[in-house]
């Protein structure tokens, strides 16, 4: 059976949620979900996680007002965007949205739509931004823990028989770190000879 779900939210634990919650049972909310943070950052949005993955398809999520699902616009399409996937109707009560209409449903495929295109146009810049700092001569990445004489000295004692997880102890570093620098020194030697 579908169910309508409530998401209400507020910034900080001193903002009260009481108005959000008496709107959302008033417009038929048989769930509610409340979360006391930020909407920009959804990692800490505990109570939204939980919200979506109890939605089903048919059910109808819920808020008072959009700012409420997200305060980002990027993120706000893509969570309307990842309703409308999984058939869960949306409405915010202030903006008299409603995906369950025509009007709602137009303008819940061009959110989707525009999710995509915001999705690309960042990869875009992305890219754009990677090639212009390699034209630089910059490479992305953290930078290296190790110097090229230190990697010399690793695959030294690596050939000498000392274990990797002892040559990372030695120079206060990963596993991963040690088998790396061997890999580079190893590609770097291979292209000497």
């Amino acid at each position: 059976m579908n169910q309508v779900l409530g998401y209400a939210r507020v910034s900080t634990h001193d903002q009260n949620t009481q108005s959000q919650l008496d709107q959302l049972r008033e417009a038929g909310c048989e769930k509610l979900f409340v979360d006391h943070a930020s909407g920009k950052d959804t990692r800490n949005r505990t109570d939204l996680g939980r919200l979506l993955e109890h939605m089903r398809k048919g059910d109808v999520v819920v808020v008072t007002r959009l700012d409420r699902l997200s305060r980002s616009l990027t993120d706000l399409l893509n969570l309307v965007d990842r309703l409308g996937k999984e058939g869960v109707e949306f409405r915010s009560l202030k903006e008299n949205f409603d995906t369950s209409t025509i009007g709602g449903k137009l303008f819940f495929q061009f959110t989707g739509m525009m999710a995509e295109y915001e999705r690309a146009r960042i990869r875009e810049r992305t890219l754009e931004g990677l090639e212009a700092a390699r034209a630089r001569g910059r490479v992305g990445g953290r930078p290296r823990r190790l110097t090229e004489e230190q990697e010399r000295m690793i695959s030294r004692l690596r050939q000498e028989g000392e274990s990797t997880r002892e040559i990372a102890r030695i120079y206060n570093v990963s596993v991963g770190t040690i088998s790396r620098a061997l890999a580079r020194h190893k590609h770097t030697t291979d292209e000497e000879d």
